[in-house]
């Protein structure tokens, strides 16, 4: 089993749907998959539907026994993560 990570940019909102949806779809297509990293050293800014999708991402996951992480997160994403009590649910490193 391996990890793989999705690089997330600097605006993660809704205007990013539908590339974020594809590439996810993609990795959870992959069995051998056992992890996905969500890489957010770029990220500046994310909203409520930013937080919407991963939460639908994280529960589609699941169902496929793939964990999910999120890794490199600073400064205003890590504060709006953790606001939004999403330690509970993701592995932030």
């Amino acid at each position: 089993m391996s990890e793989k990570s999705l690089q997330i940019p600097e605006r993660f909102d809704f205007g990013y749907h539908k590339e974020f949806t594809e590439q996810y779809q993609t990795l959870l297509e992959d069995k051998t998959i056992s992890e996905i990293a969500l890489d957010f050293s770029k990220v500046g800014y994310l909203d409520s539907s930013a937080l919407g999708m991963m939460v639908l991402f994280q529960k589609k996951a699941k169902n496929q026994n793939v964990s999910v992480r999120i890794r490199g997160a600073k400064e205003s994403a890590r504060e709006i993560l953790q606001i939004a009590n999403f330690d509970r649910l993701f592995d932030i490193s």
